[in-house]
């Protein structure tokens, strides 16, 4: 966790100023800090839904939700785990958004 919070602010301002200085070299070596954040999130996306799943089974097992409020705890549960694709998925554009301003992907616009 500490890795990736370093990863995304170090990473991002790294860019940030790789693009205001033209500097290819900084632009990538905040790419891969950045990178870091995306790997722990793609990481976390098959223990997030496995924890959702088990969280439902026992609920319902448990009898802390009754079975005829199942479809309404399934909803919330897997809107909660798709929050993590969706972290996922902004970080993985983000970063294609910089390499992209950089001209590492696609061909320098000048």
């Amino acid at each position: 966790m500490p890795t990736a919070n370093i990863g995304s602010t170090l990473g991002y301002l790294v860019m940030v100023f790789g693009i205001f200085l033209s500097s290819v070299n900084m632009v990538l070596f905040g790419a891969v800090l950045f990178s870091a954040v995306l790997l722990f999130q793609i990481v976390t996306l098959p223990v997030e839904f496995d924890a959702s799943a088990r969280a439902k089974q026992l609920a319902v097992a448990q009898g802390i939700v009754m079975p005829q409020e199942r479809e309404g705890m399934d909803r919330v549960l897997n809107a909660a785990a798709l929050t993590y694709v969706a972290a996922a998925i902004s970080t993985l554009l983000t970063l294609l958004y910089f390499l992209f301003r950089a001209g590492l992907l696609g061909g320098r616009r000048d």
